[in-house]
């Protein structure tokens, strides 16, 4: 349940109905509540204000009319225009931008006040009177306080437009559409990947904490003691609530493996995951695990920084594209991928062992490894990248600039094995001397990741990494 209400948090966010749903209401109950204290305050204060007078019936209508049939034109040519920029944005960009552009909160507030201000003109004015309207010898009734509040809405509402005719160009400008990403993702690493203190346990094949059931050599008696979990949805995992399956596992006392993570496609009878001992899980407990799963029709960024990545890498690639020919574009995503994996490259990464707070093995999760990260961020773009000079040296230079943040030596053959395999397609892609230059600073790159002291050979060569001194 809880892994459900995570996601329906994440739809509303990504909403154009919410927000001004919301502010609609709020605007109702503001206008009930002008209209009550008119009612029993009356208009006597305004007498003490010079610069203020009180509005005759006729010209309070005449007023709310104007400020209501404005503010629902404004409200529906502002929603065109956002319509126009989303479709422009996700047709430019890739249609799986479409969500970063729906969940931009400054369209949202915008459509709200523009409806917020329709509705409170519209309450107010139903309540306005004029003399014997409403039976012989009834005087008038005019909500001075709220046709105050009315005007003041409408200066609110001019402001938000100047700020939106601003906002929907800055924000469907692509270096911003790329910082919005970049920055999510190097802050879902930030909250997902905290420097750990020490070292982290070393897993090991053979490890004991491993039931046999689940190890790599395991016999027809062994496997036939894991349970499965079966998915009962089609479509995408959006979330897996951690908290929820690590309470079931304990309170069933299980040990399950995952077969799936955010990101994934799965269809009904998809195999979730495996329980061990397979006694212990009945109904009951697949039905708990099968609650720390949130299926979607499309992958979010929720739990899944793939997500993120492969937008970056859809940018550059489309860029790269020859109809679009733009290497700068590329550039860009390539800068803020070398980032984020730079951000990485420090950091200890989790063993996909996970215990409860009694030290015990619960959860075999799926193995989260940088050189996973540098395949689905630089490996898919080298394709791309590799036949464009212009994006092949600033490929190159983000490698190494990626590699000036490394200290594990698997990480640094990592970006090493990178380097060589995008050599040998720009060796392919390019020709002349495209192709020569290129491959010039691939193997400036490689023989500076061969030495023990690569950093200071790598800020050595920083002219031809691209930065300057």
């Amino acid at each position: 349940m809880r892994a459900r209400l995570l996601r329906l948090s994440n739809d509303l966010r990504e909403s154009y109905w919410f927000v001004p749903t919301v502010m609609a209401i709020g605007a109702l109950l503001l206008a009930l509540a002008m209209v009550y204290i008119d009612s029993h305050a009356g208009s006597a204060w305004m007498d003490d204000l010079a610069w203020l007078y009180a509005a005759r019936p006729d010209g309070a209508r005449s007023l709310l009319s104007s400020i209501g049939g404005s503010m629902i034109g404004v409200a529906g040519t502002t929603f065109s225009v956002t319509i126009a920029a989303v479709v422009y944005a996700s047709g430019q960009y890739g249609p799986r931008l479409l969500s970063n552009f729906m969940s931009d909160r400054g369209n949202q507030v915008t459509l709200g006040t523009f409806i917020a201000t329709f509705v409170y003109s519209l309450v107010v004015l139903r309540t306005i009177r004029s003399a014997g309207e409403s039976g012989a010898g009834a005087a008038a009734f005019v909500p001075q306080l709220a046709l105050l509040v009315a005007l003041i809405l409408v200066l609110c509402s001019i402001a938000v437009l100047i700020f939106f005719i601003h906002h929907v160009p800055m924000r469907i400008h692509i270096n911003n559409v790329i910082e919005r990403i970049g920055d999510r993702l190097i802050g879902e690493i930030d909250a997902r990947f905290p420097v750990f203190v020490g070292t982290p346990l070393d897993e090991r094949a053979d490890d004991p904490r491993i039931p046999a059931a689940f190890r790599a050599e395991t016999d027809r008696a062994d496997h036939d003691r894991r349970a499965p979990v079966r998915s009962q949805d089609t479509g995408y995992i959006q979330l897996i609530d951690e908290s929820t399956l690590m309470a079931a596992a304990r309170d069933h006392d299980l040990v399950i493996r995952l077969h799936y993570q955010p990101g994934d496609f799965i269809h009904k009878g998809s195999l979730l995951l495996e329980a061990w001992p397979a006694k212990r899980c009945d109904e009951t407990a697949a039905n708990a695990l099968r609650e720390a799963f949130a299926v979607g029709s499309r992958r979010t960024a929720l739990q899944d920084l793939r997500f993120l990545i492969d937008e970056l890498v859809e940018i550059a690639a489309r860029a790269l594209s020859p109809g679009v020919n733009d290497p700068f574009t590329a550039n860009s995503c390539l800068d803020w991928l070398s980032a984020a994996m730079a951000d990485l490259a420090r950091r200890d990464l989790p063993s996909r062992l996970r215990a409860d707070g009694d030290d015990r093995l619960r959860v075999i999760a799926h193995p989260v490894t940088f050189e996973g990260f540098i395949a689905r961020a630089f490996g898919a773009l080298a394709q791309y990248a590799s036949a464009d000079m212009i994006a092949a040296k600033h490929f190159l230079g983000a490698l190494g600039d990626v590699a000036l943040h490394c200290d594990d030596p698997g990480r640094i053959a990592c970006l090493a094995r990178q380097t060589r395999e995008f050599r040998a397609l720009s060796d392919t892609a390019l020709d002349g001397a495209c192709r020569n230059t290129v491959l010039i600073r691939a193997d400036d790159l490689l023989r500076a990741l061969a030495e023990p002291d690569y950093r200071r050979r790598l800020r050595d060569g920083n002219a031809w990494l691209g930065g300057t001194a």
